[in-house]
């Protein structure tokens, strides 16, 4: 070796030095102040994320609970109007059977003397008793009249005569028996009305003019 050699090395050690220097400059270190910087807004993304899914959340459970009770809604007012189209049918019926009930019982009213044992009648007294066993077991009940106050909602007048056995506003007879169920008015009570005692005629009423 010559005395050259140390300083060609001395050299190379001092050109590698210098490389590693400028990549390190070309590699844009961050300082110090920037990587403390990084990670608190990652920190604050993150939670407008969580916030942002926060309110996505409350906005679906809001619109589910919504839907939820629509639906429940829905489904009540689907029943209640099934259960008024079901009353309304059943209704039609019954007053459709009325007629023939007051029939029988207009028959069985008027059976002549010298029928009144045939047997052919207690046939029909039963047909009778089945239509009404019918009503009574679909809840129809006959309207109460004779003696009853007279009442606009149950009962129709056809005609306002006096009486002196019974009140005035009050019910005589039932020309046509009427018939409810539950609460429901299937046929108004056709009835005589009493207008009170017959006013008596006072002296000097009338009166002779000379």
């Amino acid at each position: 070796m010559t005395d050259q050699e140390p300083d060609i090395t001395e050299k190379v050690e001092q050109e590698s030095q210098e490389a590693g220097e400028e990549q390190v400059i070309a590699g844009e270190v961050l300082p110090a102040e920037a990587e403390e910087a990084a990670p608190e807004e990652a920190l604050a993304s993150l939670r407008q994320e969580l916030e942002d899914a926060q309110a996505r959340q409350a906005e679906y459970l809001d619109g589910w609970q919504r839907a939820r009770a629509e639906l429940a809604n829905a489904r009540k007012r689907f029943q209640r109007e099934q259960g008024q189209a079901y009353d309304s049918a059943r209704a039609d019926i019954l007053v459709r059977l009325l007629p023939i009930v007051d029939d029988f019982q207009r028959a069985l009213e008027n059976v002549p003397e010298e029928a009144s044992n045939d047997p052919w009648l207690e046939g029909i007294r039963l047909i009778e008793r089945n239509f009404q066993h019918v009503l009574e077991q679909e809840g129809v009940s006959a309207i109460a009249d004779a003696g009853q106050e007279f009442d606009p909602f149950l009962h129709q007048a056809v005609t306002h005569e006096p009486s002196d056995s019974v009140p005035a506003g009050h019910i005589i007879s039932a020309l046509r028996t009427g018939y409810r169920m539950g609460e429901q008015v299937l046929r108004p009570s056709m009835v005589r009305v009493s207008s009170g005692p017959e006013a008596e005629a006072t002296p000097g009423d009338d009166t002779n003019d000379d």
